[in-house]
């Protein structure tokens, strides 16, 4: 199709990019005005303009650019006025965009500062070798800065920001060197020491840093408990690091370690032992997000114990508390378990199990069980729903059920139930 006749409307594109190689390029503003500039000199139509600051480096990332295509191809205007090629497109998905509507007829031209680019075989070509040649750049860029990163840690140098207790040295030619931060790698040593020798749990240490001694980062933030688990397991304040992460490659830092190796090996081993590695997925309990806490309304969470007994064995306990997220100074007490099964059989008692909605699924359960026994053994079973105690039922079911047999006796209860001085009550 002959597009030689036809009138271009253009879109005045401008773009700032992210990416550091190009903090030096023009700004927006001064885009805008040299492409104006050129409009003016050559008598080119300006239907709308549009600007964004994202990078071009992937396909589909940029929301203005995307609604230019869209616009192209509706045909509310026909041509691209812009900066450089590379203003358009360093990824071949998007490259692959314009030269679509070029072959549809739907953008007729692309005038950049020096260059002019038409639905021409020659002229198509070269906006695709341009476009190319800064996804190369960019690709290049990567593969640079990798070796660069590996480079500087087989030096013994971190590339990247220090953790907490230590500092980036403000001098230009040691911009990878990691120094000793005077005001917090004694705290540091200390969280390791309190967790390796004092074998305190994760949340005391927490508790410690964030209430009593008021820690706080370089940022000025407190470490929250997951942060402190990071801590305690970084390998970086004995003296070595792994880079990339989850790589198996180590490297011997040459920055000054804060604790020796045999006090991180302490601590590893009482996480391990003491199960305070957090847990990637949270752990669901019974009777959690159903209780309130009798003296500041916070939620119930729960935690689990392991006691290592003498013949081997280990012991699983579960404790119920307040969270805190109301009153970090709550003195509402924990509650075992089974402690808490005997109080929230009280109160089904209290409130008469026959009045609940899960009389009828206990009646049906019963049945079923009967049924199965008649099958199984061949002869009536001597079990008669008159005979069943509903509350010996809840509280097996308390006990031995499955989650979800719990909670639903559980929400059975009219009213909310409440977790105050180890006691339970409904109001």
């Amino acid at each position: 199709m002959d597009t030689s006749k036809i009138p271009v409307r253009y879109c005045l594109y401008a773009r700032k990019s992210t990416e550091s190689e190009e903090k030096q390029v023009l700004s927006i503003d001064s885009q805008i005005r040299e492409m104006e500039q050129i409009a003016e000199s050559q008598g080119l139509q300006i239907f709308v303009r549009k600007e964004e600051s994202h990078s071009a480096k992937a396909s589909g990332k940029r929301p203005v650019f995307q609604e230019i295509l869209k616009e192209i191809d509706e045909g509310v205007y026909n041509g691209i006025l812009t900066w450089a090629p590379d203003r358009l497109s360093r990824n071949a998905g998007d490259l692959g965009s314009l030269v679509d509507l070029m072959d549809q007829g739907k953008l007729i031209h692309i005038q950049t500062y020096g260059q002019t680019f038409s639905n021409s075989p020659n002229e198509k070509f070269l906006l695709m070798i341009l476009c190319s040649q800064a996804k190369l750049e960019n690709d290049n860029k990567g593969v640079n800065v990798k070796r660069g990163l590996r480079a500087r840690c087989e030096q013994g140098l971190w590339p990247f920001r220090p953790p907490t207790g230590y500092l980036k040295s403000n001098h230009k030619d040691e911009g990878c060197v990691c120094l000793v931060d005077p005001k917090r790698d004694h705290i540091i040593k200390e969280m390791f020491e309190k967790v390796g020798n004092e074998r305190w749990s994760g949340r005391k240490l927490h508790n410690y840093l964030k209430n009593e001694i008021h820690f706080r980062t370089l940022n000025d933030k407190p470490l929250s408990l997951g942060n402190i688990y990071r801590t305690l397991q970084n390998h970086f304040y004995y003296g070595k690091f792994e880079y990339p992460q989850g790589s198996d490659n180590w490297f011997q830092g040459v920055h000054k370690p804060i604790i020796t190796k045999e006090l991180y090996d302490a601590v590893q081993e009482q996480l391990n032992r003491q199960s305070l590695v957090r847990r990637s997925d949270p752990k669901d309990f019974a009777f959690t997000k159903l209780m309130t806490c009798g003296f500041c309304g916070s939620s119930i969470t729960a935690d689990e114990k392991y006691k290592e007994l003498k013949d081997g064995s280990v012991n699983r306990h579960v404790y119920y508390r307040c969270c805190k997220s109301r009153n970090q100074n709550c003195k509402n007490p924990a509650i075992n378990e089974n402690d808490l099964i005997k109080q929230i059989t009280k109160v089904i008692k209290d409130v008469g199990i026959k009045n609940l909605p899960m009389q009828e699924k206990i009646r049906s359960d019963v049945e079923r069980i009967k049924k199965f026994h008649e099958t199984i053994l061949g002869e009536k079973a001597q079990v008669f729903l008159k005979d069943i105690n509903t509350l010996a039922y809840a509280k097996f079911i308390l006990k031995e059920g499955s989650l979800e047999e719990k909670r639903e006796i559980m929400n059975c209860l009219k009213g909310q139930l409440i977790l105050q001085d180890r006691k339970t009550s409904l109001i």
